[in-house]
């Protein structure tokens, strides 16, 4: 890696169907500083007004790259890769994410998740967020940010601010 360069956290949407999702994703991308990579075919088109109601005036803080197919994702990124699934058999929280490396974290459809032959490939790469076993899957977008979050807390917030303030009153410190 670049020594001048900060590894980053990169969020990966393999062919996701549903814009409002895409949309409240990219804005969990904007507030985080992470990027956003979307890969086709999509389940809508990126002018949807759904897709830019869920993501709200953020599109212009957001780095969003668009990919024609899995092939050209992965030929194009290299870095720790972490594969979301519900087939996972470690749990995303016990992974230890290093802050030395561009961080991907990968994302399947809504509707069927990632393929299978991925996740076959990589099994020490895939990982899940604990869950009731008799229901199916928490909503993408749900996964995204416990996802980031988790990676963001390893690396102790990297340029995100963590101390808010009132806007009525002072706090004594």
């Amino acid at each position: 890696m670049n020594e001048n360069k900060q590894p980053r956290l990169h969020i990966v949407l393999i062919e996701p169907r549903i814009p409002q999702n895409t949309g409240n994703i990219s804005r969990t991308c904007a507030v985080t500083g992470a990027v956003l990579h979307l890969v086709k075919p999509y389940g809508f088109t990126i002018t949807d007004s759904q897709l830019k109601r869920a993501g709200l005036d953020y599109w212009d803080k957001l780095e969003i790259h668009e990919y024609d197919g899995q092939e050209d994702f992965f030929s194009k990124n290299h870095g720790d890769m972490y594969f979301f699934t519900t087939k996972g058999r470690k749990i995303h929280s016990d992974v230890r994410y290093k802050i030395e490396n561009d961080t991907y974290l990968v994302f399947g459809r809504e509707d069927k998740g990632l393929d299978e032959k991925l996740l076959f490939e990589n099994p020490e790469k895939c990982v899940r967020i604990p869950m009731r076993q008799t229901l199916r899957s928490l909503n993408l977008s749900n996964s995204v940010a416990i996802a980031a979050y988790e990676v963001l807390r390893q690396w102790d917030y990297p340029q995100l601010s963590t101390s808010g303030q009132l806007t009525q009153y002072k706090w004594e410190d």
